[in-house]
């Protein structure tokens, strides 16, 4: 008999590094090395590590309540609640422990606000080619990739998917089912794509024309990670349901779906549910994150940061054009479209004690923290340059033999 050598589901590749103590942008191992955290816990940290006001505030409330359930109210909650729908669109909050609870709120209320109107056959959700919307059996559903369906038996019915910007496939999915489009500002584990705002209008416009909802998937961009609180602000364009997780307890588990009034219409008591969500440790690094994120100046700075950003990446993208191919994105959620095999240019990263991660489309993730200062870009920039340069010596073609020099 195989010996177990971990207890772990092996369901993560997992590099064999492991951190004990972070500050700010940086991250050290149990051996002591230090490595600037590009990761951010895949978009997670957006105030880096150790924060004085997230650890205050959830000292101070490990030291008062932790859980009491959803049976009671809790203030905290009702807070956090009232300050989201007071920087958006939204009416309504329900919390979640996770991005995937948050999308499987959003697509059972967008089913049951079409029930409640009277139309329960509208049931089905136009989604995109690319997205990821999570990792339970209707959000893989939702996404519709392959790769992550083989294998667990019939699909979950209810979801269509097309291309995104093609608005001619839209209009031809939309039927006498159809109840909503759901959909990601940026496609961020799809590879950092950004959907075109006049696209957005165009669902927005459909979404009016059909009586449809639509939905936007912000548990990647949301809470500052573009330079806007949500990604769509940039837009002009505002959905009925929007889902909201990772950097939303900047590190502490925690998820959001926000809707309308109108959209949360059929979602009365015993519709929904969650044991843990919205639990008080959670409510205090939510309101936490948002006593940082919402003081003045702060995402101005995320603006000027990522302009310098950029510009420095461009200055890269110019000097090794046999590594990468192109920049994008928006804000601090950029990706390298890269020419070999981009986990190449990841492992040459952590090589050079940079934490970066992957996507779709053969593109490198620069996700820092929202908190990153100028001196660790430069560092960043440095360890990007030669990481490229030891890609691009990789590749070079070797000399023939015997070849004089």
């Amino acid at each position: 008999m195989r010996a177990v050598t971990s207890h772990l589901l092996p369901v993560f590749a997992r590099i064999d590094l492991a951190f004990e103590r972070g500050e700010g942008a940086w991250l050290t191992t149990t051996g002591g090395e230090r490595y600037l955290d590009f990761t951010s816990g895949i978009a997670v940290n957006a105030l880096g590590h150790a924060h004085p006001r997230l650890t205050e505030a959830l000292v101070e409330q490990i030291n008062k309540v932790w859980h009491v359930s959803n049976l009671y109210r809790i203030p905290e909650g009702e807070r956090l609640a009232d300050r989201l729908c007071a920087e958006c669109f939204a009416d309504m909050v329900f919390f979640t422990n996770s991005g995937a609870e948050a999308l499987e709120c959003a697509i059972k209320m967008a089913r049951k606000y079409q029930s409640s109107q009277g139309a329960p056959e509208r049931f089905r959700i136009l989604t995109f080619e690319g997205a990821f919307h999570g990792r339970t059996l209707a959000t893989l559903a939702a996404g519709g990739q392959k790769k992550y369906l083989d294998g667990f038996g019939p699909v979950v019915e209810g979801f269509d998917q097309v291309d995104v910007g093609d608005l001619a496939a839209v209009n031809r999915a939309i039927g006498p089912q159809t109840g909503a489009i759901m959909i990601e500002p940026i496609q961020a584990e799809g590879g950092v794509r950004v959907v075109p705002s006049q696209f957005l209008r165009a669902l927005r416009a459909l979404c009016d024309q059909h009586g449809l909802l639509l939905i936007f998937d912000e548990v990647q961009t949301g809470m500052g990670r573009t330079g806007d609180l949500f990604a769509h602000q940039r837009t002009g364009v505002e959905p009925d349901i929007m889902t909201l997780a990772k950097a939303l307890g900047g590190g502490f588990p925690v998820g959001a779906c926000l809707a309308t009034a109108k959209a949360a219409k059929g979602m009365t008591a015993g519709t929904h549910g969650s044991t843990f969500g919205g639990n008080q440790l959670a409510m205090a690094a939510g309101n936490a994150v948002l006593d940082v994120v919402l003081a003045p100046g702060f995402l101005d700075k995320v603006r000027r940061t990522t302009l310098l950003l950029k510009q420095r990446l461009a200055e890269l993208k110019d000097r090794h054009a046999g590594v990468i191919a192109e920049v994008r994105g928006e804000g601090l959620l950029i990706g390298l479209r890269i020419i070999p095999p981009s986990g190449e240019l990841v492992d040459a990263l952590r090589a050079e004690k940079l934490l970066t991660v992957g996507a779709g489309d053969n593109v490198v993730r620069l996700l820092p923290p929202l908190i990153i200062g100028e001196a660790e870009l430069d560092e960043a920039v440095g360890m990007i340059d030669r990481a490229c340069t030891r890609v691009a010596q990789a590749h070079a073609s070797p000399r023939k033999e015997g070849a004089v020099g």
